[in-house]
């Protein structure tokens, strides 16, 4: 019945990769390739159930591929202005007041307002990690002492 119907499954990959176009993410393109190549598999004589067990197994594959790469990328990649902090330890200059949140910590030759996460008073020389970042100042948790 279907024995040369390579062109539907190129007109799918078509639709799959121009709607692709219109979305974000890679997630239509797959699909795409997937049809291409069981187009592939058509023109050289393979049975409809290869066609349809290569398109739905490559897709797969290849989404899953590609969402693992872009969460490895996304990991990499350094925060945005301020953020850009978060996880970086600093040392207390001025004390941070638990009750009033309110002190200084420095970071290389930069000082920024600190508040404390945990609201216990942090004293001067405190080394302490930074854990977000609210408006200009830093939310710090202490470090372990010696480490």
């Amino acid at each position: 019945m279907f024995e040369n119907y390579w062109w539907l499954w190129m007109a799918i990959a078509a639709v799959f990769i121009v709607g692709e176009i219109f979305t974000a993410g890679f997630f239509l393109l797959w699909f795409g390739v997937g049809a291409i190549v069981a187009g592939l598999l058509c023109l050289a004589g393979f049975k409809m159930v290869w066609q349809l067990a290569v398109f739905v197994v490559l897709s797969t594959v290849l989404f899953a591929w590609s969402r693992k790469l872009g969460n490895r990328m996304a990991g990499k990649q350094p925060g945005i202005g301020a953020d850009r902090l978060v996880g970086e330890e600093c040392v207390v200059l001025e004390s941070i007041d638990g009750g009033a949140n309110s002190g200084l910590v420095r970071r290389a030759e930069e000082q920024w307002r600190a508040m404390s996460a945990t609201g216990e008073t942090l004293a001067v020389g405190r080394r302490v990690k930074v854990v977000e970042v609210k408006g200009t100042r830093l939310v710090v948790s202490p470090m372990e002492e010696g480490g």
